[in-house]
């Protein structure tokens, strides 16, 4: 093998749901009569809501506003949770089994609050498999900001040439490339995400795996 750890995105790599987030914004947006049809799902994808506000209220953007703002989709999401039951890609425990038989280190690394991590976490019953587990809402930016996987490589204790990260967002690939692992990106179809600086494309979890035996 490689690579001494393998690091994971969790939305649209581990659990499918960008589609449902995107109707919720929309829903939560719609409710408040504020537009985001400037913006493209890909905007919102692999960061974290707390830094987008500037680029959602435009010329009316206010810190305080947007602070409440931020206080009220908390809320909102809280009230309406992702379906993570019928979420999970088939081949997550697969691969995950697999890593654990070959001794390597596995983390997660998302942008998700740590209620959402907890939830999709648990209910699939996938906590074991992780070594670390890192929300993005604990550190001062999100991705593409390295710094959420300059921080898993840390508390895994391994260097960046030893550390695969596995994503599909635009601002996660940048992240992991700016911390200087390899990443594979599983491939977007759906919402026009630019993952041209990924150092390789997969369809699923199980190509990752094969590929990872051949390495």
């Amino acid at each position: 093998m490689k690579f001494k750890a393998v690091i994971f995105d969790m939305d649209g790599v581990l659990v499918d749901t960008e589609r449902y987030y995107l109707q919720r914004r929309a829903d939560f947006f719609g409710s408040h009569h504020i537009s985001i049809d400037h913006l493209t799902p890909s905007d919102f994808i692999g960061g974290n809501m707390k830094d987008i506000w500037p680029r959602i209220l435009r010329d009316s953007y206010d810190e305080n506003e947007a602070r409440q703002l931020q206080v009220e989709y908390d809320l909102y999401k809280k009230n309406t949770p992702m379906p993570y039951k019928e979420l999970l890609f088939p081949d997550v425990t697969q691969i995950l089994s697999y890593l654990q038989t070959q001794q390597v280190k596995i983390a997660l690394a998302s942008s998700s609050a740590m209620l959402d991590i907890d939830l999709a976490l648990d209910i699939h019953h996938l906590r074991p498999y992780f070594d670390v587990i890192l929300s993005g809402n604990d550190f001062k930016e999100s991705k593409p900001n390295p710094e959420i996987y300059l921080s898993a490589m840390t508390k895994l204790e391994v260097n960046a040439h030893e550390s695969l990260i596995i994503e599909d967002s635009e601002k996660g690939i940048q992240a992991g490339k700016a911390a200087g692992a390899t990443v594979w990106a599983v491939k977007d179809y759906r919402f026009g995400m630019n993952q041209a600086r990924a150092d390789r494309f997969v369809d699923t979890l199980t190509e990752a795996q094969k590929l990872l035996t051949s390495l």
